[in-house]
C-alpha cells in the first residue's frame, strides 16, 4: 500500500468564519465550497484542508483535536511577524534543540496550529 497523501477534515459550526480564517490570515485558497453540504476544500500549494459543518451521525458539542497540525513553511519569522497580533498565541516564535524554529497560534475554532522551518540543531 502506498499513502498519497492525508488531507484533515475539521469540523466546525462557523463554516464562513474558518473560511476567512484560512484564507485571510494564511492565505488558503477556498477551490471548492458546498453550502448545501457544510462543506469546503481549502488550498495552499499541495497542502488542503477540508473543513465541514458536523454532521447528523455524529455527536459534535465543539472542535476538539487532541493533537496540533504541524506545517512546514520556508520562513516562519515571515509568518509570525504577518499575524502574531491577530490572533490567539500558543506560544512564541522560538528555536528548538531538534532544529526547528516555530511557533504556534489557534485557529477561530481553537484548532491548535503550528508553523516552523529546519534550522541547524543546537
Amino acid at each position: 500500500m502506498k499513502i498519497h497523501r492525508l488531507t484533515p477534515i475539521i469540523w466546525t459550526e462557523e463554516l464562513e468564519e474558518t473560511i476567512e480564517f484560512y484564507t485571510g490570515m494564511l492565505g488558503f485558497i477556498c477551490g471548492e465550497r458546498n453550502d448545501d453540504w457544510g462543506w469546503a476544500a481549502l488550498n495552499h500549494g499541495d497542502t488542503e484542508i477540508m473543513i465541514a459543518k458536523p454532521n447528523d451521525h455524529t455527536p459534535f458539542e465543539k472542535p476538539g483535536f487532541t493533537g496540533t497540525f504541524y506545517f512546514n513553511i520556508d520562513d516562519a519569522d515571515a509568518l509570525w511577524t504577518q499575524i502574531r497580533h491577530k490572533v490567539k498565541v500558543v506560544y512564541d516564535i522560538e528555536n528548538f534543540e531538534w532544529g526547528m524554529r516555530e511557533f504556534a497560534i489557534f485557529d477561530n475554532n481553537g484548532y491548535t496550529l503550528q508553523f516552523g522551518h529546519e534550522i541547524a540543531a543546537t
